[in-house]
């Protein structure tokens, strides 16, 4: 049920304009190049991103390239160079 909202022309008090401290929309958009491919998928995984999907009001193939995106980003981080053992100076024993 709505209730109705009754309006009277009592004074607002004290009032001050607030700067708009929002970015414009264009700034929101975070686009990054994309490259499209064609791949194969099983039925079950494909079934399961649409229906992930629709329960999410989003799309299958977005939810997909950002589980790709996080796989790649998880193993991209930069490795620690191990040293080989090589030209080590041996100790006498």
């Amino acid at each position: 049920m709505k209730t109705k909202l009754k309006y009277s022309n009592e004074p607002l008090g004290k009032l001050r304009i607030v700067e708009d401290f929002l970015p414009p929309p264009a700034d929101l958009v975070f686009k990054e190049e994309n490259v499209k491919v064609t791949m194969s998928l099983s039925k079950a995984s494909v079934d399961f991103f649409k229906t992930e999907a629709k329960k999410n009001h989003t799309s299958y193939q977005l939810m997909i390239r950002k589980v790709v995106d996080f796989y790649a980003a998880q193993f991209n981080k930069p490795t620690i160079a191990r040293p080989s053992g090589r030209g080590k100076k041996r100790r006498a024993a």
